[in-house]
């Protein structure tokens, strides 16, 4: 943040501050999505340069620091993968990844840290690429509703889930669910996003997708799962880390990971449950 910033945003209090940085970014992601094709692509391209930024910040207080130079063209490489660059075959790019990543590091300062630091980086290019990647091809290959309602439910039934979960969790969560990675998350909690996921997906799928409502329970119980799941990893990387958020670029809600962990899995799955189902 600059200084500027900073100082606005201390004149505040935390919850204003929290709310108004949200708005602010929810207002440009709609903006960007109602951009077609083109904001979809932008909107892709910052948000994962922002979380490869702090997964490298991460990767590099878990002992790895993942290198620069194969993080983030494979990461944009995996973003876009099915897409813009559907013509270039993952296994070539693998396997220069492999042999030239590898073999850099028989030559650069810090060999002793080389596999784990190459690791790192083709882990980091997974981790935020592909999902990101799924969103684009859902995003482009849906015929039977807009590809952008496919997006848009997925991201609202995440959000539901996860508010659904600190809520419940927060007032009558009484039983610990994975203390050892998040303390503060309860199997009430847990249950609640599951609870409210379906809905949501059911609702939407009927009007938004045109699904028959087995299929948008389905869709829902995974999309559930999966952000619980996604939460939980982005949990475990911070506390293997040893910090309280994965940066503190967005006032009052730490880093675009904190915000972006529960919607990094659920695009898989949809895209793969309903592609090989035909309900795209």
């Amino acid at each position: 943040m600059t200084g500027a910033v900073r100082g606005w945003a201390g004149r505040l209090s935390p919850l204003t501050v929290r709310v108004l940085s949200g708005a602010l970014i929810a207002a440009l992601v709609l903006a960007l999505l109602a951009a077609g094709r083109v904001g979809i692509y932008v909107l892709a391209v910052a948000i994962g340069a922002a979380a490869l930024w702090e997964f490298r910040g991460l990767s590099r207080r878990m002992g790895f620091r993942a290198p620069l130079w194969l993080l983030y063209p494979l990461g944009l490489i995996f973003t876009f993968s099915g897409t813009v660059l559907k013509f270039v075959p993952l296994e070539e790019v693998l396997s220069v990844a492999l042999i030239a990543g590898l073999s850099v590091f028989l030559v650069l300062p810090g060999r002793r840290e080389g596999l784990g630091r190459w690791a790192m980086g083709l882990a980091g290019a997974v981790y935020i690429g592909l999902p990101l990647n799924y969103y684009l091809l859902l995003y482009d290959s849906a015929t039977h509703a807009p590809g952008l309602a496919w997006v848009t439910l997925i991201l609202v039934t995440v959000v539901v889930s996860d508010a659904a979960a600190l809520l419940v969790g927060t007032r009558i969560g009484r039983h610990p669910f994975f203390p050892a990675i998040s303390p503060k998350k309860t199997v009430e909690g847990a249950a609640a996003g599951l609870v409210f996921s379906v809905p949501v997906m059911v609702l939407g799928g009927r009007f938004l997708l045109g699904l028959p409502w087995w299929h948008s329970a389905v869709l829902g119980l995974l999309i559930g799962v999966t952000a619980q799941v996604g939460d939980l990893v982005e949990s475990q990387m911070k506390r293997l880390a040893r910090v309280k958020d994965s940066s503190n670029l967005i006032p009052g809600h730490g880093g675009v990971l904190d915000r972006l962990d529960s919607a990094l899995f659920p695009p898989i799955v949809v895209f793969l449950y309903a592609s090989y189902l035909h309900l795209l």
